[in-house]
């Protein structure tokens, strides 16, 4: 439950509560469970601050430093985060579904079963962040940051991820079923036993990507860099390989049927 006295100093405006941040900067603010809706905390500092299942839905986070805060089971639905900073904060289980999150600062931050359902991520940075099961269908992720994220069993189905950098990130067992990854960075990138099912993955850098028993049935692949990609028993029924480099791909067992494939001469 929160702090009476954290929660009105909050309230009463930006000033008020700069001051006493600055004042009491030794303490830990308190704002669990608190009803923010719609509220106006643009640029506010709550870094380390304890927001678990407060309700922020709607609320104006513009450029607000929210690292290592606990949003733990927030509710931060359709909320607008742009270049908010929430590096090392713990998001685990929160409501990001249709929250604004452009250019927004997410390195390391916990988000395992959050739900970022449409949201958009444009440009957001979240290396090395946990993302374990997270829901990010028909989320925007174009030009984000996802190096060395981990990303497995994720729902990445319709979600836009054109030109992402995915370099050396775990996206084993994830739902990425008509994504659009072209252009994607996926170099030495964990895709074992990914849903890549009609996903675009045009252009794609995808060396040494690991791809064994992938679903990648009619995904478009065409220009793609997979030398030395390992397709091991991967699903690439009418998928389009034109114009791929598979210089020194592993394509043992891998299921080749009706697939478009590259002029090899």
């Amino acid at each position: 439950m929160a702090n009476r006295e954290h929660l009105a100093l909050l309230k009463a405006g930006a000033v008020t509560w700069i001051e006493w941040r600055q004042k009491n900067p030794q303490i830990e603010a308190d704002l669990s469970g608190a009803n923010l809706q719609s509220e106006n905390l643009r640029g506010a500092n709550l870094q380390g601050a304890n927001l678990s299942r407060v309700d922020l839905s709607n609320a104006l986070l513009v450029r607000a430093n929210l690292s290592d805060a606990d949003l733990g089971s927030a509710n931060l639905y359709k909320a607008i985060l742009i270049e908010a900073n929430l590096s090392a904060a713990n998001l685990s289980i929160a409501n990001l579904s249709g929250a604004t999150l452009t250019q927004a600062n997410l390195s390391s931050a916990n988000l395992i079963g959050a739900d970022l359902s449409e949201a958009n991520l444009k440009g957001a940075i979240i290396a090395d962040a946990n993302l374990i099961g997270t829901d990010l269908s028909g989320a925007n992720l174009r030009d984000a940051d996802l190096g060395t994220t981990k990303l497995c069993r994720t729902n990445l189905c319709f979600a836009n991820m054109i030109a992402a950098n995915l370099i050396g990130s775990d996206l084993s067992e994830a739902k990425l079923y008509g994504a659009d990854l072209m252009g994607a960075y996926l170099y030495k990138t964990d895709l074992y036993k990914a849903n890549l099912n009609q996903a675009h993955l045009s252009s794609a850098y995808l060396l040494r990507a690991n791809l064994s028993e992938a679903d990648l049935r009619g995904a478009n692949l065409s220009w793609t860099n997979l030398s030395k990609a390992n397709l091991a028993g991967a699903d690439l029924r009418g998928a389009n390989l034109r114009g791929a480099n598979l210089k020194g791909a592993n394509l043992i067992g891998a299921n080749l049927q009706d697939t478009i494939m590259p002029n090899l001469k």
